[in-house]
């Protein structure tokens, strides 16, 4: 195969010279087993999998003989594990309200960021979270929450009033507001809850794709120089990636605990 930095090689043209630009297909795997038309477990499955076995691991090896003085494994523990409860729970929720939600949040966030992360490690190289199943998946399921909790504090009139924002000092505008809040809060809400997360992983991705891509394909002739700059730029990119990792697993969960904090809002 001839080599990008040949005079000669651009992108791949069906000749076996350059490299393969992104395209959506950057973010499809094949089957490692099974059927693409049925079941089957590919590479996001096995990250995904992985991720899930990683956070456990962590937490059990962190946690599973406490220290009063804790060792620096429970005490990194301990430091993101409070960062969720105190950090995002308690200052959305309340310490009452919020306490038994903490575990839950908890591992949404590790779990939100450890897949965010596959981005960045090498051989594994891809953020799980820009397969749009796995945010909405999420969604979902803290979606169902949220309207279970919804109605079973309000009861079915009250959680009525609760999602569309009733009012009846709105007077004659109260229809207009009631259907607008009804379809931003059954709809819009867990919609833009999963695509936030994966539209931003879904751009990172491509971007450190783009980058590195051309830090090889511009190692040709007097784009040598070039190759520098855009070698520097997927430096700069990952840095920043694993910034925008741990935003968005914050921003997950805060979203989260904040559609709470108005299911168990007393109605006025």
């Amino acid at each position: 195969m001839t080599l990008a930095f040949e005079i000669n090689c651009h992108f791949e043209d069906g000749t076996g010279c350059g490299f393969p630009g992104p395209t959506l297909y950057s973010f499809l795997f094949k089957p490692m087993f099974g059927d693409a038309d049925g079941l089957y477990f590919n590479k996001t499955m096995l990250l995904a999998l992985l991720g899930s076995v990683i956070i456990v691991a962590f937490f059990w090896a962190a946690f599973r003989k406490p220290k009063v003085v804790p060792g620096k494994l429970q005490m990194v523990a301990e430091a993101g594990y409070d960062f969720v409860r105190r950090g995002i729970v308690y200052e959305t929720l309340g310490k009452k309200e919020g306490e038994k939600y903490v575990p839950f949040m908890v591992a949404t966030f590790f779990f939100v960021w450890m897949m965010n992360l596959w981005s960045i490690v090498p051989l594994a190289q891809f953020p799980v979270t820009a397969v749009i199943a796995y945010p909405a998946g999420l969604a979902l399921v803290i979606y169902v929450m949220w309207m279970s909790v919804t109605f079973k504090r309000h009861g079915f009139v009250g959680g009525f009033k609760n999602i569309t924002g009733y009012d009846k000092t709105l007077g004659p505008v109260l229809p207009m507001v009631m259907v607008i809040e009804f379809f931003s809060n059954v709809l819009v809400r867990p919609f833009t809850h999963a695509v936030r997360l994966f539209a931003n992983m879904f751009a990172g991705h491509t971007l450190l794709l783009l980058f590195t891509i051309a830090s090889w394909y511009l190692l040709n002739g007097i784009g040598i120089a070039y190759a520098g700059v855009s070698f520097v730029m997927v430096i700069v990119m990952t840095a920043f990636e694993l910034f925008i990792q741990a935003v968005q697993a914050y921003v997950f969960v805060l979203l989260a605990c904040s559609f709470l904090q108005g299911a168990l809002a007393e109605h006025h």
